[in-house]
């Protein structure tokens, strides 16, 4: 129906231009009263900067704010300052007289706007001035950016009063077309957004000087028919063109810009919900209406034309509720209206319960409690809001469940919206897609992971008192928890209440409330340990460490970052909380007065003194972890884990270790960070390394691989040389720690590894002998045999080593180049005799004169079925094999090899050399490889010939 005073242009029927000039005036007057609401909602410095503004942009003074030159674009389109604009002026500076400029000269700033909330319900005595300055197209590049420079003077000179004000340049033609060169915003809105932000523009902007809105002129029946409408406008001098500044029209708006405004508004609730709520409300509003959307400013143009100039109704806060309420009736979600309701009461933050509203009456609260008439709030209700500066966790955590719900369901809708209506272009996807990480980091609830319950809804949730408990767990008999509670509760007086928080370990507990900023550093903190060992002094260093590696409030995480997968930047480990090791070991009195001091292998019981290990994360999404490592190998299985997550990243975080347990803590902290350190410059190299480490009874290996880091556990001498020897196909390095392996030999030996050689060490015993091996890829042989004299000990590995060296040669290309010599080196245990071995000297090659008995034994192993292997042996070129002498071989062979012998010394069979290229086909066959063999060939022999021999010696 058609309103009585509502104004109809048809250019068909003629237009009058004093209709034109009534309509003008009709938003010039709704325009003043919203600019008179703005100014009275500032303080007298903030009113002085929003007045000298048109005029700062209309002239250049040298003594004025904003002085950057003389030529700098000045003069706005169709203003003349005023006598309050002079006054103003002349306060900042007495020199200052305004002339007015004769003739015609140009005045490039087309018109000067405030946008956002200022002069709306939700206007606040923090509120900033975003201004749109409207230039001339035709300003060149060296104008625009004195005019930028302008403008960040003028936002520095309105800081030093008290204003927050943020400049924007528009170039009106370019923006009517798409085109901007920066964002209109005080942040980065992510993918483009043009018709949703002229929609806000026409519906909240201010008009402060110059030219006023073509779009003002035109119906909204004939937006669709924007640009034809305008063009006769203008052709036909209804308007001149010097009057109407030209920003585009609300015809269509493509379903992408509902993407990426939903998008910018999701990003920015994640941390301020309740401010972002109704706007991305209304961006689903229109997304659900589309392509057939009437916006807002439409609706707000058609009550101009109408001549409703209700100046409350069509508040821009009020609008986009009306909007979004209408739309939620609907669809009968009268649980996601109440959110919005609470959002915009407490966006425009005007309390309106009874302690409050008797001091105040200004229109906000009236039009506010017309509101919350309207929707039946209690006083109880009120006062809950009002009080939100005093929420607490409870009351939060319940907050937080629906508004994380609602970014959530607004996520799913936006993605959906962008599959059905192909509005995903690529950018919009990976907004998309980095949001939905955004969302993932703050609100996915996992194993581990600190749940954030204060995402910009209480300022501070910080208790004075509370009550940190430790009690068994009656549904777990034989287990304990840990809970916070509110106040300062005595032995057993908790027991009535309940907890805040209710956590299976304390770290878990704590890590939760210094988080959530439920701890922080004036709390006063009640403790009952239960049977844990736990005391104040460790509490506070606990809590102490937390607020050092997770510092508060955290940087807020780029873009960058979230397109990558989270990585460990902040690594907290903390050993032995609530524990004191030493009164959980057997023999406390050995502990207490033994010497020995290495905190993984403690005392003469070799007692491992780190229990557990506490590790709190923050990794590069801001996502906080806490994992719990117990048990005899609790700092082992945190290791490799640590390492594991570092593998396949060039990135490494930074790690602290910290213990406060009452015996030892500080040594105990030491050497856990001495182990950290050297596993993190090991995995740093990038190439395969090994790293041997001693923890009470057992020896630990970390393989730490380009792709991956394991852990053998191995129990005994015995099991770690066998682990030693696995075959090898490249070189590892071997890194032993400082305690390692300290009642033994071989320290001495696997220190000495190098690349591209073999050595050999050996040390005299007192009727046998050690022999070592490393190799050319650094895997260790040992073997025990008699001792005869020192040169039949090492003649026999010395030819065998060279008849491997020739048949590695003979497998090699010919080019120099590639050959490759490995060395034999030789060198001594000393001293020789029972003990330890205290130290190595190279010793030279043995020499062929002391070889007595020389007689070539060649094997040669083949494969055989199931696994198993063919063996020939040839003595002097004589063959023997297991197809003519069976189980019989050996022993034939060893009578063989006795008749030949020269002496009557009574000493070992040797293998001088060995053939496995059947074995190997293609492959190098590393020299340990050929060791082994050789000692189970050796074994075999030397059986046959005490069959024969019994009285056998060296």
């Amino acid at each position: 129906m058609k309103h009585p005073h509502e104004i109809r242009l048809e250019l068909d029927e003629g237009i009058d231009r004093k209709v034109l000039s009534t309509l003008r005036a009709r938003f010039l007057q709704i325009n003043q009263r919203r600019l008179q609401r703005a100014i009275d909602g500032l303080s007298s410095r903030q009113q002085q900067v929003l007045t000298l503004l048109p005029l700062l942009f209309h002239v250049n003074h040298p003594l004025l704010p904003g002085y950057v030159s003389g030529t700098t674009p000045a003069g706005v389109a169709g203003f003349e300052p005023s006598a309050e604009h002079i006054a103003e002026a002349q306060r900042l500076t007495r020199s200052f007289a305004y002339r007015a400029r004769h003739g015609n000269p140009p005045r490039p700033i087309q018109g000067v706007f405030l946008m956002g909330s200022l002069g709306s319900l939700a206007q606040a005595e923090q509120s900033d001035m975003d201004l749109w300055v409207c230039h001339a197209p035709s300003l060149e590049q060296a104008q625009r950016e004195e005019l930028q420079r302008k403008c960040e003077l003028l936002e520095a000179w309105a800081a030093s009063l008290g204003a927050e004000a943020h400049v924007f340049l528009v170039d009106p033609q370019g923006f009517a077309q798409g085109q901007r060169d920066s964002p209109l915003s005080t942040e980065d809105c992510g993918s483009t957004q043009h018709f949703l932000l002229l929609d806000e523009f026409y519906r909240t902007a201010i008009w402060l000087a110059g030219r006023t809105p073509l779009w003002w002129l035109v119906p909204v029946y004939e937006e669709h028919n924007y640009q034809a409408y305008t063009q006769t406008l203008l052709r036909k001098r209804f308007i001149s063109p010097q009057e109407a500044l030209d920003l585009g029209n609300l015809a269509q708006i493509p379903a992408g810009e509902y993407v990426g405004a939903g998008l910018w508004q999701l990003f920015k609730g994640i941390d301020s919900p309740y401010k972002s709520l109704l706007k991305l409300l209304l961006t689903e509003t229109y997304a659900s209406e589309h392509p057939s959307v009437r916006c807002l400013s439409l609706d707000y143009k058609q009550a101009v034309y109408a001549n409703q100039l209700d100046l409350d109704e069509f508040d821009p806060y009020v609008m986009v509720y009306r909007r979004i309420e209408r739309y939620l009736q609907q669809r009968g979600e009268t649980a996601r209206l109440e959110l919005v309701r609470r959002s915009l009461y407490l966006k425009v933050n005007k309390k309106l319960s009874l302690l409050d509203r008797a001091r105040h009456t200004d229109w906000q609260r009236r039009l506010l409690q017309r509101l919350t008439d309207e929707w039946g709030w209690s006083e109880q209700q009120l006062t809950l809001l009002d009080s939100r500066s005093q929420w607490k966790v409870r009351q939060v955590a319940v907050e937080r469940r629906d508004l994380v719900a609602e970014l959530t369901r607004s996520y799913r809708f936006l993605t959906q919206f962008a599959q059905t209506q192909g509005a995903g272009s690529r950018a919009k996807l990976r907004d998309l897609s980095v949001l939905g990480r955004r969302l993932y980091a703050a609100f996915e609830r996992r194993a581990g992971k600190i749940e954030v319950i204060n995402p910009g809804i209480a300022p501070d949730i910080a208790e004075d008192t509370l009550t940190l408990v430790q009690s068994p767990n009656r549904k777990e008999p034989g287990s304990h928890h840990w809970g916070l509670y509110n106040g300062n509760l005595g032995v057993h007086e908790w027991e009535y209440f309940s907890p805040i928080k209710r956590c299976r370990e304390l770290l878990e507990l704590l890590a939760w409330a210094h988080r959530n900023g439920v701890i922080d550093s004036s709390t006063r903190l009640a403790l009952h340990p239960g049977d844990s060992d736990l005391s104040e002094f460790e509490l506070f260093n606990l809590l102490g460490s937390l607020q050092q590696s997770i510092a508060l409030p955290l940087e807020p995480v780029s873009e960058a970052r979230l397109l990558q997968p989270s990585v460990a930047d902040e690594v907290l480990l903390l050993v032995n909380v609530g524990i004191d090791p030493l009164r959980h070991h057997r023999d406390l009195n050995i502990l207490m007065t033994t010497e020995r001091t290495d905190s993984l292998s403690y005392a003469g019981v070799r007692e491992n003194l780190v229990l557990t290990v506490d590790q709190v994360t923050r990794n590069s999404w801001n996502e906080v972890l806490v994992q719990r490592y117990d048990g005899e190998h609790a700092l082992l299985r945190c290791l490799r884990e640590l390492l594991n997550s570092l593998v396949h990243s060039s990135h490494r975080p930074r790690v602290q270790v910290r213990c406060f347990c009452h015996n030892r803590a500080q040594a105990i902290a030491q050497r856990v960070e001495e182990i950290v350190e050297t596993l993190q410059a090991l995995l740093a190299r990038g190439s395969e390394q090994r790293y041997v480490l001693q923890v009470a009874q057992h020896t630990h290996v970390f393989e730490l691989l380009p792709d991956q880091v394991s852990l053998a556990t191995l129990n005994g001498h015995d099991a770690l040389v066998q682990y030693l020897g696995q075959e090898r196909h490249r070189y590892s390095p071997l890194h032993l720690d400082r305690h390692a392996l300290q009642d033994s030999d071989l320290p001495l030996v696997l220190e000495q590894g190098r690349r591209n050689c073999i050595q050999v060490f050996y040390r005299l015993l007192d009727d046998c002998a050690d022999l070592y091996v490393l190799d050319e890829y650094n895997v260790l042989w040992q073997q025990r045999v008699p001792l005869f004299d020192e040169g039949h000990l090492l003649l026999p590995v010395q030819r065998f080593l060279r008849s491997v060296l020739m048949r590695h040669a003979a497998r090699q290309p010919l080019e120099p180049v590639k050959q490759a010599h490995l060395g034999i080196h030789y060198a001594q245990l000393l001293p020789s005799g029972p003990g330890k071995a205290r130290s190595l000297e190279a010793r030279p090659a043995p020499s062929a004169d002391l070889d007595q008995p020389y007689y070539e034994v060649q094997a040669i192993i083949q494969a055989a079925a199931q696994g198993k292997v063919h063996v020939t042996l040839y003595c002097d070129q004589q063959e023997f094999s297991e197809l003519e002498h069976g189980d019989q071989l050996y022993e034939v062979v060893a009578r063989q090899i006795l008749g030949q012998r020269r002496s009557a010394g009574h000493y070992r069979c040797y293998i001088t050399d060995l053939d496995l290229s059947e074995l190997l086909a293609d492959e190098q066959g590393s020299t340990s490889l050929y060791l082994r063999h050789k000692r189970q060939l050796e074994q075999a022999l030397n059986q046959g010939l005490e069959a024969l021999q019994p009285t056998l010696t060296p």
